[in-house]
């Protein structure tokens, strides 16, 4: 039937408003999806930014690093572009849709209405087609009953004339009513059937085609959203390829044999390698033989009496690991003071006998030098002294020329602005001589003083830095000489650089156990060594002493005690008569070994 038709109708056009309400919300779905996928790859390269003023940023000297900052740089574009095309399809898609949705089910809604009023139209007019039908049959019946009676009386000789009179205008009466019963039924079938026929051909046929053509243009607007749904995508593909093709640029700039030598550049150190070990004879065992370039080689000053700690051996520094480094800067290897006179060897249960002077075997000392436990003290004692001393002479010579010549570039520049703040003092000087009423000009000669002072003491500090300057580059080797040996002539030219790792070297009685050259050389950057040792744990204690009597520990290294103290071990005399101690976590340092009773932990390791 046509009511079962709009009701089929109707189910198809709200199914086709779900569709689009569906792909309403995939596309909104997907600019969500979008918008956090462009968040993620801020987050990510915001995240692998280099911190501002961190070691970090300097890294990014670098041709490869550079071209990973240049990624992450491309990245934030790539993640732009994703914004961008969640924002169209927010704007072309979704707000477009949701206003077309509800204008269709208005429409929609119109449409049905129309046919459901004209149905009801219709069903109207049925109902007065029959109601007057109804009618007309039951005057017809009427109208032949009263004939019927009126026949019955005037044949009946016993009614009187009136009765069948009356008899006979009531049939009459019956007739005419029947006569208008048919007249109206046939007008109303008439009515009837024109507006069935308006009905069928015209007006449902009609409203058919409006909702078929509403229907159909939904479908072409969802068809022009999907298309437009991959047209934004399509508009960011070139801008995208850019972003790719930067990436691909900066990895083609990437420079292996330019990164190498700015690491060449940066850790070159200037030391020499070191000399070949010359042969002891040991069949001679009075009159060993010992070259300038051996690891057991004397001082530079002439004495005859050879020392494990040499030059020499303190070239060795760049080549080996740095704990073996801290150990051999901090391992006392003089004799300490002897306990006082009123003491008999005897008192001391381990004090040990005075180490011997005589000069020990290479391989003893060696050996002794790659075995020995890292002392931190040393590099602590350099982050603690400061940043460092003024002529970086803690540097190795290639770094040091480096920090020098970068900090005369620094002072220089220095003097150029304060000689063209000065040049503009004095230009604003004259004008003010030349136009008293705009200023004074002796209210400017106080401040031209100033610069005049401050750009002498800049120079004073330029004359400074490059005498260092000089003094470096003078004892550098030539770039394109063969290395040679100089360690005489660079001990020679920088007698006075010790830093506080040379003090460190001093033993606790006051003498070096190593020679001037060692210290000279041995200075070491704080900054290679601090992240590696302030964060190492403190040595574990591995038994307890007691103070057989009182030491004034005044030099670098030792430590005071009281007789009678008890304190911890940490470290037990390796043979050269000193042991380290800890008072607290604070406290800790050297004691002479015939100053203590020892009582070592057996289950420590």
């Amino acid at each position: 039937s046509l009511q079962d038709q709009f009701d089929n109708l109707e189910k198809h056009t709200q199914w086709g408003i779900d569709v689009l309400e569906k792909y309403i919300k995939f596309v909104k779905e997907r600019t969500e999806i979008e918008l956090s996928y462009a968040k993620q790859l801020r987050n990510l390269s915001k995240k692998y930014q280099p911190k501002k003023n961190s070691k970090e940023e300097e890294e990014y000297r670098y041709t490869s690093t550079r071209a990973f900052l240049a990624t992450l740089n491309e990245m934030n574009d790539y993640a732009g572009q994703h914004e961008v095309i969640s924002e169209n399809m927010t704007s072309l898609i979704t707000a477009e849709l949701t206003r077309y949705v509800q204008e269709l089910k208005q429409e929609r809604k119109s449409h049905f209405h129309d046919g459901r009023k004209a149905q009801q139209h219709i069903e109207t007019c049925w109902k007065q087609l029959e109601a007057s039908k109804r009618r007309f049959e039951r005057d017809c019946k009427e109208a032949d009953r009263a004939q019927q009676y009126f026949e019955k009386m005037d044949a009946d000789i016993n009614v009187t004339k009136a009765d069948v009179e009356k008899a006979r205008q009531q049939a009459q009466l019956r007739h005419q009513m029947a006569e208008d019963s048919k007249a109206e039924y046939s007008s109303t079938l008439q009515k009837f059937n024109s507006e069935q026929h308006e009905h069928y051909y015209t007006h449902i046929p009609n409203i058919f085609q409006k909702i078929q053509e509403m229907e159909e243009r939904r479908i072409v607007r969802i068809g022009e959203s999907m298309k437009t749904f991959a047209e934004v995508d399509r508009q960011v593909i070139p801008i995208i390829g850019k972003c790719l093709d930067e990436i691909t640029k900066a990895a083609e700039s990437v420079d292996h044999k330019n990164d190498s030598q700015m690491v060449i550049e940066a850790f070159k150190s200037g030391f020499e390698p070191p000399g070949d070990v010359d042969f002891e004879d040991f069949t001679q065992p009075m009159k060993r033989t010992v070259s300038e370039s051996s690891l057991s080689n004397s001082r530079g000053d002439g004495k005859s009496e050879p020392k494990f700690g040499s030059k020499s051996k303190g070239k060795l520094w760049p080549f080996i690991k740095k704990n073996k480094l801290m150990s051999l800067l901090t391992s006392p290897h003089q004799p300490p003071p002897p306990p006082p006179a009123s003491a008999s060897p005897s008192a001391v249960p381990n004090g040990p006998q005075s180490p011997k002077q005589q000069k020990e075997p290479l391989s003893h000392r060696f050996n002794e030098f790659m075995t020995s436990k890292p002392k931190i003290h040393c590099f602590r004692s350099l982050k603690r002294g400061g940043a460092g001393p003024e002529d970086f002479s803690n540097l190795p010579p290639e770094q040091r020329r480096k920090k020098l010549q970068q900090k005369v570039d620094e002072l220089n520049r220095d003097i150029q602005k304060e000689m063209d703040s000065r040049d503009a003092l004095t230009k604003m000087k004259d004008v003010y001589i030349k136009n008293p009423q705009m200023g004074d000009a002796a209210s400017v000669d106080h401040r031209l003083a100033e610069l005049g002072q401050n750009i002498e003491k800049l120079r004073l500090e330029v004359q400074k830095f490059e005498g260092w300057l000089a003094e470096v580059e003078g004892r550098l080797p030539a770039r394109s000489e063969q290395p040679r040996r100089q360690s005489g002539v660079y001990e020679a030219q920088n007698p006075s650089g010790v830093n506080s790792c040379a003090q460190d070297r001093e033993s606790p009685d006051g003498s070096y156990t190593e020679e001037q050259s060692q210290e000279t050389e041995m200075k070491v950057p704080a900054t290679d060594f601090d992240d590696e040792f302030d964060d190492e744990e403190p040595l574990p204690t591995i038994g307890t002493c007691k103070a057989l009597y009182t030491f004034e520990g005044q030099n670098e290294g030792t430590i005071s005690v009281a007789e009678g103290e008890l304190l911890y071990v940490i470290e037990e005399d390796k043979g050269d008569g000193w042991t380290r101690i800890r008072r607290n976590e604070d406290e800790e340092g050297y004691v002479p070994t015939s100053y203590v009773e020892v009582y070592l932990d057996k289950n420590a390791k």
